[in-house]
């Protein structure tokens, strides 16, 4: 009866050490794959289910603000729970690139050229462009076709930003208008941005998304906002156009990456090549208000085509590099048109 009890306990400890080896993603097991995001209900509504049914994996997901999201992953490098990161701009990523484990998706070469992976980490799979934001009724007799339109005296006091130095929205569209008016070093683009701002008169609005509303609202006349919620409220019945700036738009890719070291690198890098598969650009393109990167889908009535809009491209590295000395200098227009 011993020998027979001891052959059970060896048999018994044996079967919970093989369990504990089953290995993956801090939910445990190779079937499920813990994602870090920072993405609307609607990315995450559009792609997790359907990427779980897909592959019989559970999906793990713990949102929060970007930056939240990357002090954690800098927290957890040594062991990590992340499997993917799934999100946010690519200076947050080229600023922490030892965090992530090298893949280019099958479906890389499917993408338009400008937003491929080409650092070999970091994957773009949707795009957002800088765009005016005009209220119909109070710009009728207006044409607010670009940058340079947004000068006229009539609209003096009655042009809605957020702030360059504490939004990313905002920050992109200073970018934006300084590549568009001739570079980013140039003096004829920083004295437009001195100009464009003397004629907001000081109205810089505290957040991104109350830019949009305030032209929803018939409070400014235009705004310099971002594509996707300008195309929402569109879609939601607002009385407003949509302006690709005729001097050119800047668009930039949200990211996503797998983690280094990650427990489950199989479905991570099944997850990277589903969110670029033409399926699910499809879906982007179809349900929601974020452009795809794939040329080969469908759009939304209220989204142009890339190939009819005047798209010109950031200097990503130039722009990470002089981050600091660009909002310095904006910060120095600013204060001097307050004084």
């Amino acid at each position: 009866m011993k020998k027979l009890a001891l052959l059970l306990a060896l048999v018994l400890l044996v079967g919970v050490a093989l369990t504990g080896c089953g290995g993956g993603g801090g939910g445990g097991g190779n079937n499920t794959l813990v994602i870090y995001s920072p993405n609307s209900e609607g990315l995450v509504n559009a792609v997790i289910p359907a990427f779980e049914e897909r592959y019989g994996v559970t999906v793990e997901l713990i949102q929060a603000g970007t930056g939240e999201l990357f002090a954690r992953l800098r927290s957890e490098a040594a062991a990590p729970v992340a499997d993917v990161v799934w999100g946010g701009g690519y200076t947050i990523y080229a600023q922490n690139m030892d965090l992530f484990e090298p893949y280019v998706s099958p479906n890389n070469d499917d993408l338009i050229p400008a937003f491929r992976n080409t650092n070999g980490y970091t994957q773009p799979y949707v795009l957002d462009g800088s765009v005016l934001v005009v209220n119909r009724n109070l710009a009728a007799d207006m044409n607010i076709q670009g940058y340079a339109d947004l000068l006229n005296p009539e609209l003096r006091g009655r042009i809605a930003t957020a702030d360059p130095r504490t939004s990313s929205s905002a920050f992109a569209h200073l970018t934006n208008m300084l590549l568009a008016m001739g570079g980013y070093d140039s003096d004829e683009a920083w004295a437009f941005v001195e100009a464009l701002f003397d004629n907001i008169d000081g109205n810089i609005n505290p957040s991104s998304s109350g830019v949009f509303r305030s032209v929803a609202d018939g409070e400014m006349i235009a705004g310099l906002s971002f594509e996707d919620p300008v195309v929402q409220i569109i879609d939601d019945g607002a009385d407003v156009d949509i302006i690709y700036m005729a001097e050119g738009t800047v668009f930039l890719g949200a990211e996503a990456a797998i983690i280094r070291d990650a427990n489950n690198i199989e479905y991570a890098q099944k997850f990277i090549d589903f969110i670029i598969s033409h399926e699910i650009q499809e879906v982007f393109a179809t349900t929601t208000t974020n452009r795809p990167v794939r040329a080969d889908v469908t759009m939304s009535d209220n989204m142009l085509p890339m190939s009819d809009i005047f798209t010109i491209y950031e200097d990503y590295d130039f722009v990470l590099e002089n981050r600091e000395a660009l909002v310095q200098k904006f910060d120095d227009i600013w204060v001097s048109l307050q004084s």
